[in-house]
């Protein structure tokens, strides 16, 4: 049986469906904001700070693998609820969660190493969904967008392990880095700005964790870029989530923007 950490996004949900197809049995750890999973059976809505509570229900259900998939906010530690596992561990926690969303995750996965428990890629069963090197697009980058992205990847070569940016805008001496408030409101902060005709280039963040953390891309991704005036985006080979590949391309081609893999 595969343990399923699932957080939102359409993500966790393409996986599922996998999983069914194949007749897979799996258990759901369920760390959406809304429950999204609870209807399903298999599903327990469970906090993350339940250390003792999920361990105990992974070896129940006799899970030695699992998977992290889809979007998991960093907690809020005054509000979160720790059982004595959780405690135990809690001054580990509090020195990852100064560090980041990164760290945090991190922090997890050891503390499951330590159950021998082990983690493994969120594309393991939808491989598909992770793009190979290529422009897919009938658009490609021009000489000026090809400058910025180098531009861009050398910045992000730059960053803090546990920094929050795993995207940039940049359109010449103009750039915007993420946040922690993450890409969609990355890219709404161009309207403010003189960017508009700029790449969006997402990548991992240094070190980061591509078991559990990979940078998404979706339709809604590009409409926004496109609403935002953007040329086009840059994604990392085989280190992305790319949903909706299809509807994707097609939005990008009817107006005239590129999806670039390095």
């Amino acid at each position: 049986m595969i343990g399923l950490f699932f957080g939102d996004t359409d993500f966790p949900k393409l996986i599922l469906k996998k999983l069914k197809t194949r007749k897979k049995k799996y258990l759901i750890l369920d760390l959406s904001k809304k429950n999204i999973f609870k209807k399903d059976t298999n599903s327990f809505s469970i906090g993350i700070g339940q250390f003792g509570s999920i361990i105990k229900l992974l070896r129940e259900k006799k899970c030695k693998k699992v998977i992290f998939a889809g979007k998991i906010d960093k907690p809020n530690l005054s509000t979160l609820k720790f059982d004595m596992t959780g405690i135990y561990y809690l001054p580990r926690i509090i020195k990852a969660y100064k560090k980041g969303d990164a760290a945090i995750l991190k922090k997890l996965i050891d503390i499951l190493a330590l159950e021998k428990i082990k983690v493994i890629k969120s594309t393991f069963f939808t491989p598909e969904l992770s793009l190979k090197k290529g422009n897919y697009t009938k658009d490609k980058p021009t000489k000026d967008n090809l400058m910025d992205i180098k531009k861009g990847e050398n910045i992000l070569k730059k960053t803090n392990a546990f920094d929050h940016i795993q995207a940039i805008i940049v359109k010449k001496n103009s750039i915007l880095k993420e946040t922690s408030k993450g890409t969609k409101n990355l890219i709404k902060k161009i309207n403010k700005t003189k960017i508009q005709g700029g790449v969006l280039i997402k990548y991992p963040k240094k070190k980061q964790d591509l078991r559990v953390d990979l940078p998404t891309i979706g339709l809604d991704t590009l409409k926004d870029c496109k609403k935002a005036g953007l040329r086009g985006i840059v994604l990392k080979k085989r280190q992305n989530i790319f949903l909706e590949k299809n509807k994707c391309i097609n939005f990008a081609n009817k107006n005239k923007m590129f999806i670039l893999v390095k």
